[in-house]
């Protein structure tokens, strides 16, 4: 039932607003009109995909973690998707929707949402998952945890690191493996490369796998469970897949259309927030309005980046450190930005210019590029693709504040590279407005 948690939510979302919409058209209004032949069917689906992206944002069904969670996150996604639509009708002063449906629907949705969220096991403990246990000489146990931790894209649980020679059966009839897979009640063997060579190791995972308990290499794990590929795979599969934007002339097309759709629309909003902000921006940073910066883009070129200052501002030619936690160099009204994340509005222009795109890595300073390059396996590989506002290594990692952090982010944007999409890109969008709403920023 918790798989199809999220399909059942969608569903509800579906029925209650054609639903509604329907027993209007036939019940309520005056004279009865017919629903699909009239321009509210349109707008009815607009609804519709304005409470699905609000939903998702809101991480429901999964994320809500106590009844108190789950019933102000109900509430908050139910009635955000009726003010978004709400907001729309009078800005165009039209009633495009009936009240009854926009607010009916709303009403409607809460206590399925609530029921969504019972299905999806909101406020389970957090230590639940797939008990795995790990059979590698290279991977450090305690990055791994964190990895585990930080937002998989399956629970698991790292029961514990098994150095090869531990695994390995001696010959003695003695097998290791399978008495540490039975005290200690493995889901999920995983084995790395050097596991993989040894045949009584492999031997003792066949036995296992035959009685029902799963088997994954260390780069399969990192990929299905993690969302990224390990450090140590990268130059052996780095050549070894497509590239969405390379290989997929339609993808990259399409891609481009979303980004100019996009950066249309982000054009506006900026022309509504740049007022206010520049107000804010005279009485508290005392400075310049906007911040430029030298970014590396799509196949090495550079480009500038814009954004709202939200530093005190300082010698433009400087190359600026990496940002960090409570940075002492951004401004009350700076903090105040980043929060919101109105600093990044004014990088719809690098899109529409066609430096960035929505959806891709995030572009580094030239000289961090230059270091990080002579230190990262296959670095590079990023700049074949457009850079972009939000990317799966953002969403899933955050910021980098040192060499480590780089490498932890390129491993996501590798899967990001492999797995490149419109599906995936829709997820990343997602996930970004999950993070907005959760009110992250540094």
């Amino acid at each position: 039932m918790r798989r199809a948690a999220r399909p059942l939510l969608y569903a509800g979302i579906v029925t209650a607003v054609v639903g509604l919409s329907v027993y209007h058209s036939r019940a309520i209004a005056d004279p009865p009109y017919s629903y699909t032949s009239t321009s509210r069917f349109g707008w009815s689906l607009l609804y519709i995909a304005v409470l699905v992206v609000v939903a998702y944002g809101f991480g429901l069904p999964d994320l809500p973690r106590s009844p108190r969670q789950a019933v102000t996150t109900s509430v908050a996604a139910a009635g955000a998707g009726a003010f978004v639509v709400s907001v729309v009708q009078l800005f165009l002063g039209e009633a495009l929707l009936p009240r009854f449906v926009v607010f009916g629907s709303a009403i409607l949705l809460v206590p399925w949402y609530l029921v969504c969220v019972a299905l999806a096991g909101a406020g389970m403990p957090a230590a639940t998952g797939d008990r795995v246990l790990v059979v590698s000489d290279t991977v450090d146990p305690s990055l791994l945890r964190e990895d585990v931790a930080r937002s998989p894209e399956r629970p698991a649980i790292v029961i514990e690191v098994l150095p090869v020679d531990a695994a390995a059966s001696n010959g003695r009839g003695r097998e290791p493996l399978v008495e540490r897979a039975d005290r200690d009640r493995i889901d999920l063997l995983v084995l790395d490369r050097d596991a993989q060579a040894s045949p009584t190791i492999v031997a003792q995972a066949a036995a296992m796998h035959e009685s029902g308990l799963r088997i994954r290499t260390l780069s399969l794990f990192y990929e299905e469970w993690l969302g990224m590929l390990p450090v140590s795979e990268l130059e052996r599969v780095s050549l070894m897949f497509d590239i969405g934007e390379l290989h997929r002339v339609r993808y990259g097309r399409v891609k481009r259309v979303v980004d100019v759709l996009f950066g249309t629309v982000g054009l506006f909003l900026l022309a509504l927030v740049t007022p206010v902000v520049l107000l804010g921006n005279l009485v508290a940073n005392r400075g310049p309005l906007l911040y430029r910066q030298t970014r590396v883009g799509k196949n090495g070129q550079h480009f500038e980046i814009l954004k709202f200052r939200t530093m005190r501002a300082g010698p433009d030619e400087v190359p600026t450190g990496w940002t960090v936690e409570a940075d002492p160099r951004v401004t009350p009204f700076g903090r105040l930005l980043r929060v919101t994340h109105l600093d990044e509005l004014p990088q719809v222009v690098n899109i529409l210019r066609g430096d960035l795109s929505l959806v891709g890595p995030r572009p580094e300073q030239p000289h961090y590029v230059e270091e990080l390059s002579q230190k990262l396996p296959f670095y590079d590989l990023r700049h074949l693709v457009r850079p972009g506002l939000t990317g799966w290594a953002q969403v899933k990692y955050g910021y980098a504040g040192d060499e480590r952090d780089a490498l932890e982010k390129l491993q996501y944007e590798f899967y990001y590279l492999r797995r490149q999409s419109l599906a995936l890109d829709l997820r990343i969008v997602g996930r970004t407005i999950r993070s907005v709403l959760g009110r992250e920023g540094r």
